[in-house]
C-alpha cells in the first residue's frame, strides 16, 4: 500500500464525514459521507482484515465490533457496502465504482460474494474493468467467497464485496 493510501485511509477514519460525494438516482440527489465508524482499520495495514464469521445478514470482521451486513474489505480495512453510493442492485448487479474503491485501496486480487442464494449479479463490464487492469477476480456464492477471501488474504492483498443474504 502507498503512503497516500494508507494515509487516505487513516484520514478517513479520523475525521468526521469529510470525504463526501454525491449519487444520482433518478432526478432525487442523495449525500453519502463516511464517518469515523464507518471504517475499520486493521493493526498491520498492509493486509486485508480476515473474516471471522459469516451467516445471513451478517459479517463478522477482524477490528470490527460490530458485524455488518454488507461490506467492502481492502487491504487495511474495512467499511459497510452502501449499495445506494453506486447505484448498486441484484440486478443490475456490482457497479465498476464499487470494485474501483477495491483497486484505490491496494487490492491486487478481488473476490466478488453473489449472496447467499446467488441473486447479486456481475455485470460483464465489471468484469472486463478488472481484466483491463491486469486483476484476478472470483465470483462466488457468499460462503464460498468467504473461504477463498480468507485463504487468499494470508498471503495477498485481496479486496472483497460481501453481501450476505438473498
Amino acid at each position: 500500500m502507498t503512503l497516500y493510501k494508507r494515509n487516505r485511509l487513516r484520514m478517513l477514519a479520523r475525521t468526521r464525514l469529510r470525504w463526501k460525494h454525491s449519487v444520482v438516482h433518478g432526478r432525487k440527489q442523495t449525500t453519502v459521507g463516511l464517518s469515523r465508524s464507518d471504517v475499520s482499520i486493521v493493526k498491520h495495514e498492509e493486509r486485508s482484515p480476515r473474516i471471522e464469521h459469516v451467516s445471513w445478514g451478517r459479517l463478522e470482521v477482524e477490528g470490527r465490533v460490530e458485524p455488518y451486513k454488507d461490506a467492502k474489505l481492502f487491504p487495511g480495512g474495512s467499511r459497510d457496502w452502501n449499495w445506494r453510493e453506486t447505484g448498486t442492485g441484484h440486478d443490475p448487479g456490482i457497479q465498476v465504482s464499487d470494485v474501483q474503491e477495491l483497486l484505490d485501496h491496494g487490492a491486487r486480487v478481488v473476490v466478488l460474494s453473489r449472496g447467499m442464494a446467488e441473486c447479486l449479479h456481475v455485470p460483464r463490464e465489471t468484469l472486463d474493468f478488472l481484466k483491463e487492469r491486469q486483476i484476478a477476480a472470483h465470483v462466488l456464492p457468499t460462503k464460498e467467497a468467504v473461504a477463498l477471501y480468507n485463504k487468499l488474504a494470508e498471503t495477498e492483498p485481496v479486496g472483497g464485496l460481501f453481501h450476505t443474504t438473498c
